[in-house]
């Protein structure tokens, strides 16, 4: 099993070395800017563990769909700017920002394209499955991205169907991730299942995270704009929770339609909705929701057999993913 520096440096390398088609410059250097922002590579990088469980022998055959599923996330992104109107990605202008709105599209199906020509390295024996597996998880991602642009001109959503979404746009690649890398290394149906779970528990902890950051988290950090849900009008875990909770959702709802054209009515509305956040504690309350999800994570994985060692990764990989939030 490889160590955590040993992971980051194969995923140091796997990134420095990719490659993408130089011609027509106009379609292929988004993908390439896209790549070079960087992020945490969270998705490789859990492949990457969970296969280290399995097998040392590091070829094509993991590394290249461990690439895929960064592609793959990459492209979501891209698209994903656009419909929110996402000026900033990791701190640097978006696509669509930085180029226009149809290269961002026209850039973004090229990087699912490439994202299933590298799938396609996986090993023989294990594609059928491979395949099936990111295929799915596809389909899930576009689903739960439509159940978030529905939730826009929802005036409230039931807790049950934000998690449905979470579960669809955010967790279940994080699940593909782990399950993929442990396919691919010859875990047992059981054991890809349970690590399939602790992604999927993980990526839930993780989006909540997230929304907790966008509100109250440091831009440096964050790499993009804090507020950027409320001044959108985004239904988060935050929003909905408080719904859930205030005593007075009339007052809330105004806040959160309050305008956001200029820099001035941006920063009140942010700061009005805050404190709105705040007064019903769901700031505290999301950071217990973290904490519940990061367990059931764990919870999916113990009794497997993993053993000791195995065990403090994946519980050392929740912490570094969530950590910030909590």
């Amino acid at each position: 099993m490889l160590k955590e520096t040993e992971i980051d440096a194969l995923i140091g390398q796997m990134f420095d070395e990719i490659r993408f088609t130089r011609e027509p410059a106009g379609l292929y250097d988004p993908l390439r800017y896209m790549i070079q922002i960087g992020g945490k590579r969270i998705r490789p990088r859990l492949c990457l563990t969970a296969y280290s469980f399995f097998s040392d022998t590091f070829d094509e055959g993991i590394l290249s769909p461990a690439t895929a599923l960064e592609v793959f996330h990459s492209f979501t992104l891209m698209h994903d700017d656009i419909m929110d109107r996402s000026p900033l990605r990791r701190g640097m202008p978006t696509v669509w920002k930085k180029w226009n709105e149809d290269t961002a599209i026209l850039s973004g199906d090229v990087m699912l394209i490439d994202a299933y020509q590298r799938i396609a390295r996986a090993p023989r024996a294990v594609m059928d499955r491979v395949l099936a597996l990111f295929s799915r998880t596809a389909a899930q991602v576009c689903d739960g991205q439509q159940y978030d642009m529905d939730f826009e001109s929802e005036t409230e959503v039931p807790m049950a169907d934000y998690n449905k979404m979470v579960g669809l746009k955010t967790a279940v690649l994080l699940a593909c991730s782990a399950a993929m890398g442990a396919i691919i290394g010859g875990a047992s149906t059981r054991e890809s299942d349970a690590l399939y779970n602790y992604g999927y528990e993980l990526g839930m902890a993780f989006q909540v995270a997230d929304d907790y950051l966008d509100a109250f988290g440091d831009e440096k950090v964050f790499g993009k704009p804090i507020g950027g849900d409320i001044v959108n009008g985004k239904k988060s875990w935050l929003t909905v929770r408080t719904l859930e909770k205030t005593s007075d959702k009339a007052a809330f709802l105004s806040a959160f339609a309050l305008p956001a054209d200029t820099p001035e009515q941006r920063s009140a509305k942010i700061t009005a909705v805050r404190d709105i956040y705040m007064a019903c504690g769901v700031d505290a309350d999301a950071k217990a929701e973290i904490v519940r999800f990061t367990d059931r994570a764990l919870e999916a994985v113990s009794g497997i057999g993993f053993g000791p060692l195995k065990m403090e990764v994946l519980r050392r990989f929740a912490e570094k993913l969530v950590g910030r939030a909590r």
